[in-house]
């Protein structure tokens, strides 16, 4: 099967290369990280976890997000989600290496990640963040290499599969929730000291994801001769709507709770957010944009006729990516950390090195997906979409 992934166009070469000169830029800027070390980022004292991290986050819900196409496809057996299915699971597999890359990366030196895996303790959150994570890249990848085998062979995918699907549903699942529990896990970080926060992540992940996947599925539909189908698109336009609405009423309940209660140090960190504190406002642009995009994009997914033209709903999928892009992978940890316990803002702005790791690991998922869905279209293009479902 991998043999497919070295036959392409001019284009698709084109592509790949463009994505290994940003994997090459990041990887040298991670040998300086590793030779210098972590102060060749903005990370302080004040501030121990940053963009990688704010990455992490963002994308672990990317990857829990496949269980929308698994759950309605071989649960309730919604033959729309076929063609999907695979392309989900790919998506899953791709976020989640992205995340163990950002942990790695965070981690400053690789020795640092065997003692998660030679002194394992299991009453921390990360020894449990390791094992969510790396189970769920063990399913989806037993999965998506089944089901394609199967596919390939123009059969039904063997009996003995089942269980492993079923199980990926609820670990989809755990993999969000239990990253949740590392930041509930912190009371002197008010921000996170919610008891909503896990519910927060699995709606915006259930919002983001989606919205990618129909993205990929419009360039798809353009680059190949392979069509996922309107009615699957259509559907998983719905599910984002949903979501979204639940995320931004999940939102809204922080707000006035926390305006309601008035607690200074709940109230401060809405405020650095959204309108500076103490002079520093470098991330109220961004926060503000985030909210005009959800507003927006809810319009669009909310009117069926905005919804349903396949023209428009691309823009509103990059919307609702973008908005809660900036609230998860920006938001989310600065805010959190801002103001630090004792009241003082510490500025964090990402350096070079650090935005060029982050970029190569970005790249990284995206050639990931590029190989991994050049396979599965080449080999359905040989089957003629004969596709034993």
């Amino acid at each position: 099967m991998f043999e497919k992934a070295v036959v392409g166009s001019r284009r698709y070469w084109a592509w790949v290369f463009a994505l290994l000169c940003v994997i090459g830029a990041g990887f040298v800027s991670y040998l300086y990280q590793l030779n210098v070390g972590l102060g060749v980022t903005g990370l302080s004292r004040d501030i121990t976890w940053g963009f990688y991290i704010a990455q992490f986050t963002f994308f672990v819900g990317v990857a829990a997000s496949a269980v929308m196409v698994v759950l309605p496809y071989y649960l309730h057996d919604y033959k729309a989600f076929g063609k999907l299915t695979i392309l989900g699971e790919f998506l899953a597999i791709s976020a989640v290496t992205m995340c163990m890359l950002f942990i790695f990366v965070d981690m400053g030196q690789p020795t640092r990640v065997l003692n998660v895996l030679l002194h394992p303790t299991p009453n921390s959150m990360m020894f449990w963040d390791m094992v969510s994570l790396s189970g769920y890249l063990f399913l989806n990848a037993l999965i998506s290499l089944v089901a394609l085998s199967a596919e390939r062979k123009a059969v039904a995918p063997p009996k003995w599969i089942k269980p492993f699907i079923l199980l990926s549903i609820p670990w989809a699942v755990s993999i969000h929730t239990v990253t949740a529990f590392l930041y509930n896990g912190l009371p002197g970080r008010s921000f996170w000291l919610t008891a909503i926060l896990a519910p927060r992540f699995l709606a915006s992940a259930f919002a983001a994801g989606p919205a990618l996947l129909i993205l990929l599925c419009m360039i798809v539909r353009k680059v190949s001769s392979f069509d996922p189908g309107d009615e699957a698109i259509r559907k998983l336009s719905i599910i984002v709507t949903y979501a979204m609405l639940v995320n931004v009423f999940f939102v809204l309940m922080e707000v006035f709770t926390v305006f309601y209660s008035g607690i200074p140090e709940h109230v401060h960190h809405f405020q650095f957010l959204f309108a500076g504190l103490h002079g520093e406002a470098y991330l109220v642009p961004w926060m503000w944009t985030s909210m005009a995009l959800a507003a927006v994009s809810i319009v669009l997914l909310v009117v069926p006729t905005f919804r349903n033209n396949l023209k428009i709903l691309p823009v509103t999928c990059v919307m609702v990516f973008v908005s809660l892009w900036i609230d998860k992978g920006l938001g989310l940890i600065i805010g959190g950390f801002t103001p630090t316990p004792l009241g003082e803002v510490t500025r964090y702005t990402p350096t070079l090195p650090e935005l060029l790791i982050v970029a190569a690991i970005w790249a990284i998922g995206f050639l990931m997906i590029t190989v991994f869905y050049k396979i599965a279209l080449a080999i359905r293009e040989a089957m003629g979409y004969e596709i034993a479902h």
